[in-house]
């Protein structure tokens, strides 16, 4: 690779960072060809873009940002075989693994940045796995507020019946 190339590798990366809110380092180094493929498949239709890249590479692209998006912890875990997987939703790539690896070993998870916090370690994957997305949480919330308003319809709606089967008891005894 020369330096050309590899200068235009860091800015795809770089490019690459900035945009995503989410994105896992993993090792899927001893899977042959054929599960390479299928995990690629796998995250195709996912919609989880997967990249083999080399470390120094990671660290040239991630150092400028560093700091302010708080990808330090990740340069010590930047060593040996690495793939990176990004994603639109946060715990779409570690449901993949978590699934893949009920046939395979690997991919194994170095670590996930998701939202400026760092995982570090392949024993956070079930917590990954778990995270619910941005839409479930809306949907959640939307529930939630739904609920008291229900509630105090039908209690409306009851207690209007209730006041006119009084108002018509009265009207009955009186006559």
């Amino acid at each position: 690779m020369t330096r050309e190339d590899k200068a235009k590798a860091i800015e795809v990366l770089k490019e690459k960072f900035n945009e995503a809110s989410f994105f896992y380092v993993t090792d899927s180094s001893s899977l042959n060809v054929a599960q390479v493929n299928d995990l690629r498949q796998k995250c195709f239709e996912n919609d989880i873009q997967m990249h083999v890249v080399k470390n120094t590479l990671i660290i040239k692209a991630l150092e400028e940002t560093a700091e302010e998006k708080g990808y330090t912890p990740l340069f010590d875990i930047l060593k040996g075989p690495t793939s990176l997987m990004f994603s639109e939703v946060a715990n779409a790539p570690a449901k993949l693994i978590k699934e893949f690896r009920k046939t395979h070993d690997k991919p194994i998870l170095k670590a996930a940045y998701i939202d400026s916090d760092v995982f570090i370690g392949d024993e956070n994957v079930a917590v990954l796995a778990d995270l619910k997305s941005k839409e479930d949480l809306i949907g959640e919330v939307i529930l939630l507020l739904q609920s008291p308003a229900k509630n105090v319809i039908s209690a409306l709606k009851s207690g209007g019946s209730t006041i006119a089967g009084l108002i018509k008891a009265l009207e009955e005894r009186a006559n």
